[in-house]
């Protein structure tokens, strides 16, 4: 890790133990929230409700668009009709897109590009000073959510701290001790959320 990052992560940390954000660490909440992703291919993000994708057909501006995935999980598209676009990567995605188009479209080049992240939600219950739901970039970790819930209240419990995670239909305990990543950085793991986390400071 270089020094760049290192100071980083220390300031992060330290804002969340002694509860003294800075103006560019402030809680933004879905409701608050004006920032978005900028625009990437992203190799392993899975597509969410909400995600605004564009979908781009060389040579072929009637069907390269932008569209919003639906709360079903699908898009909807020219000739393709409805493809379900939530769960996919958007390589699966443009794959599934290729396979679509090609009665129409023989060898079709299709790109499918993330334009703005809407479905990674993360959840922030218990002894923080701002809890609610925040809306997150992809690869944020517990201790970065926490920072952006202003921090653990003095009265948390910060070694019990616990991440809820539904993973293939099933329900997950993650335990994380606050203290002992704060105390061991690098040894104890600081790992990253997913969209649909709960992270509990009882």
């Amino acid at each position: 890790m270089t020094i760049r990052g290192f100071s980083r992560i220390a300031s992060i940390v330290a804002a969340a133990v002694f509860g003294t954000l800075g103006c560019a660490c402030v809680p933004v909440t879905i409701a608050a929230a004006t920032a978005q992703p900028t625009p990437a291919e992203f190799g392993d993000y899975r597509i969410g409700p909400a995600d605004m994708l564009q979908i781009s057909v060389w040579k072929n501006d009637a069907l390269s668009r932008t569209v919003p995935v639906r709360p079903d999980g699908m898009i909807s598209l020219p000739l393709v009709n409805e493809i379900r676009a939530a769960g996919l990567t958007p390589m699966q995605l443009r794959d599934a897109l290729k396979k679509k188009l090609a009665e129409y479209v023989p060898n079709a080049e299709v790109s499918v590009v993330v334009m703005e992240i809407r479905s990674f939600v993360v959840s922030v219950l218990g002894e923080v000073r701002t809890p609610g739901r925040y809306q997150l970039n992809s690869g944020d970790t517990v201790l970065e959510v926490l920072a952006r819930a202003g921090g653990v209240t003095e009265f948390a419990s910060r070694s019990d701290v616990v991440v809820l995670r539904s993973d293939a239909g099933a329900k997950r305990r993650i335990p994380f001790n606050y203290d002992k990543v704060i105390a061991a950085p690098g040894v104890y793991e600081n790992f990253s959320v997913r969209p649909g986390d709960i992270v509990v400071v009882p």
